[in-house]
């Protein structure tokens, strides 16, 4: 509907059968609220990964320590809500009294947000909620996750090498995890043409917290309402190479 002026965008709604109606109010509901909730808070850091490791994982600890670090320097940490990496990373945070969001969704092992909360926003839709996930960072930490995260990593990695969204830092911690498949992008895929050389260059892996934290305060503490998607065509967001 890009570019239709409002009376097209009505007759057009108009158009839609009763279900289909009623399935698009359902999606502007979700991305609605999503919506208004962003802008309560300034851009922070988005943290992915698995909600099945215990608290007790490597990954967890560290993502622990990253909240932490995040929250002593004035970011927000926001998260998908659920346990595991994503109750750790927003554990650190809330213990140091920092922002901790979590932007949760019903799944089946993901029933409940966890407890280190400040801010939460349930969503139906995972469109809707990875829209969000998306608009609420300057900074994207992948840890180490199944299906999910990897959903939520390449639509990302697709969409700043579309050029759909502004090329924010975006690192995938773990190098023992993430290198298998960076080595199957160079090996296999870059061979055929399926992407460009520079399209692994959009991420980082790294095992060094530090090293997320200096991409988030080189980038600094935007104003609340204030927002990098806002006219982000031919943004530039300062991050390290």
């Amino acid at each position: 509907m890009s570019g239709m002026d409002p009376k097209e965008a009505r007759k057009f709604f108009e158009s839609l059968e009763e279900a289909d109606k009623e399935r698009a109010q359902a999606y502007a509901k979700d991305l609605g609220r999503g919506l208004k909730i962003v802008r309560t808070f300034p851009q922070g850091v988005t943290i992915f990964g698995s909600a099945r490791l215990p608290q007790n994982d490597k990954y967890c600890k560290k993502a622990r320590e990253l909240g932490r670090l995040l929250a002593e320097n004035g970011h927000a940490v926001i998260t998908g809500g659920g346990p595991g990496i994503m109750e750790a990373a927003n554990r650190g945070s809330f213990e140091y009294g920092g922002r901790s969001i979590g932007l949760n969704i019903t799944l089946k092992y993901e029933q409940q947000p966890n407890p280190y909360l400040t801010d939460m926003l349930q969503f139906e839709y995972f469109f809707a909620r990875k829209v969000m996930l998306a608009m609420s960072a300057k900074v994207y930490v992948f840890f180490p996750g199944g299906f999910g995260t990897m959903d939520e990593f390449t639509e990302l990695l697709i969409l700043m090498q579309e050029e759909k969204m502004p090329k924010m830092p975006m690192f995938l911690f773990g190098k023992s995890f993430w290198k298998p498949l960076d080595k199957f992008y160079l090996s296999k895929m870059l061979p055929m043409s399926l992407i460009k050389k520079e399209d692994p260059k959009i991420y980082k892996i790294t095992d060094d917290v530090q090293e997320i934290v200096r991409a988030a305060n080189k980038i600094g503490h935007p104003k609340i309402k204030t927002n990098y998607y806002d006219g982000f065509s031919s943004a530039t967001i300062p991050h390290d190479s």
